[in-house]
This record gives C-alpha cells, sequence and structure tokens, in this order.
C-alpha cells in the first residue's frame, strides 16, 4: 500500500512539474527579425532579375515608339516614370510588374510574351525599373 501511494505521489508530482522550453537562440531570432523588417519595410531591395543594359537595346527596339523617353503616347498619363509605375502598374513599381505588363499586355499594349524571350523581357524590366528610379533622359 505504501508503495502504491509512493507511486501515485510521484505520477502526481511529474504531471504538475512544467514542461520543457526548447532553447532559442536570441542572436539567430534578432537577425531574422531585422531581416523580415527590412523587407517589410522596403529598406532592401531585390537584385535585378536581368541585364540594364541589353534592356536598353531591347527597349528602344520594341518599346521605344510608345514610350521614347519613359512617356507614353497613347496614354499619356501612364508613363514610365516612378510616380505613375506606382500608381497604374498591376502589383507595384517592381521588376515582376513589368515583366507580367510586357509579357501579357495590357489594354492598348500589346503582349510581347511571343515575341521576345524571357531573358530580354527581364533585361527590359530591369532597365524600365532603374530609369524610373534615376529619371528617364529625354
Amino acid at each position: 500500500m505504501k508503495l502504491t501511494i509512493l507511486a501515485v505521489a510521484a505520477t502526481s508530482v511529474a504531471a504538475f512539474q512544467a514542461p520543457q522550453v526548447p532553447k532559442i537562440d536570441l542572436g539567430k531570432a534578432a537577425q531574422a527579425g531585422a531581416v523580415a523588417g527590412a523587407l517589410a519595410f522596403g529598406l532592401t531591395s531585390p537584385a535585378f532579375a536581368g541585364n540594364v543594359e541589353n534592356g536598353e537595346i531591347i527597349f528602344n527596339a520594341n518599346c521605344g515608339a510608345c514610350h521614347v523617353g519613359g512617356q507614353n503616347v497613347i496614354m499619356p498619363e501612364k508613363t514610365l516614370e516612378k510616380e505613375a509605375l506606382e500608381k497604374y502598374l498591376s502589383g507595384g513599381r517592381n521588376e515582376a510588374a513589368v515583366i507580367t505588363q510586357v509579357t501579357n499586355g495590357k489594354n492598348a499594349m500589346p503582349a510581347f510574351g511571343g515575341r521576345l524571350e524571357e531573358d530580354q523581357i527581364k533585361d527590359v524590366a530591369s532597365y524600365v525599373i532603374a530609369q524610373s528610379e534615376s529619371g528617364w533622359d529625354e
């Protein structure tokens, strides 16, 4: 009987012990938090997906007729200037959104997905974003 009471008591004490909490490396947690915060607040930007110099050549040959100097001869308010891209480009002013627009077209803009290779479209997107950041030369 004493052994039974002792076994029940030992089991009861074990049931009320605090669970083991995994150890957290605070340095790694802080680093991950800093990276996540920087991405969330736009303090970092992804590297350009394409080649800006090649993008300029492809842009001038394929897009320049309507978008000379970053403008838009068809819909003048929808330029390739930074503010207009932020306002009008589906997905915001980033390379992925430019790639989608160039590939699929939209409204009066034709699709270039069948005319240009994927790498060429990436290069154009890199060029457009770079120019919108630095300002288009007229």
